[in-house]
């Protein structure tokens, strides 16, 4: 049957509903290939395996958001959970130390750097102040997201001392005073689709949120 043809057939039964009230005799006598091959099988019988394979569709489609939402219903408690440990705290070591338990116990993130490079009054010199190259601190200030991807090029690696040629993907999260940025938090892993390009980023954005408010706030209280 030519194509124009088809579509003709095709077009005048969806407009004419009526056809196979009028033909149904024929139903019993059109058999049509089987979808997965093999015998020919009535039309109503390939109406029947159709519907069945859109309902498979269906219930798969249906696990997998299920499966999302449980997934996102664990991160936000975990989320929750650092929340109310940040506003527990009371000094910038507390900070950092509730920060690589929760990141590392909690969201199991191997690896975790802080860098800082505006200095509290009154919180004594730490690790997390060491200088960083001027050209990170600029990129830092474009970051209208958390940048998730390779290591490569950002010298950041460094940030996780001895493991850090293993590092094959990070999250880099922009840490902001109002509206100055004030640092990085770094996450970091072995595997390089642990943090990818194409990822989603609230949680990220929202830690980021979180920690950038408790360093504020004991960075006053110092």
């Amino acid at each position: 049957m030519s194509a124009p043809f088809a579509e003709d057939v095709a077009e005048y039964l969806k407009t004419n509903p009526g056809f196979f009230e009028q033909y149904a005799d024929l139903l019993a006598q059109i058999y049509v290939p089987h979808p997965h091959g093999g015998r020919a099988v009535s039309l109503a019988e390939r109406q029947m395996l159709t519907l069945r394979e859109k309902n498979r569709q269906t219930e798969s489609k249906l696990a997998e958001l299920i499966a999302f939402g449980e997934e996102n219903d664990a991160i936000s408690e975990k989320v929750h959970r650092l929340a109310v440990g940040l506003i527990a705290v009371e000094t910038f070591p507390a900070v950092v130390n509730l920060l690589n338990f929760h990141l590392r116990d909690d969201f199991a993130v191997p690896h975790v750097s802080l860098r800082l490079w505006k200095h509290p009054a009154g919180v004594s010199t730490l690790p997390e102040f060491v200088g960083i190259a001027g050209e990170l601190q600029v990129f830092a200030d474009t970051l209208a997201h958390p940048y998730c991807g390779s290591t490569s090029g950002f010298g950041t690696a460094t940030w996780f001392g001895e493991k850090a040629s293993h590092m094959r993907s990070q999250a880099l999260i922009a840490l902001c005073d109002g509206g100055t940025t004030i640092g990085l938090l770094a996450l970091g892993s072995e595997d390089p689709q642990r943090f990818y390009t194409e990822m989603g980023t609230l949680y990220l954005e929202r830690i980021g949120e979180m920690v950038s408010a408790a360093l504020q706030r004991v960075a006053k209280a110092a």
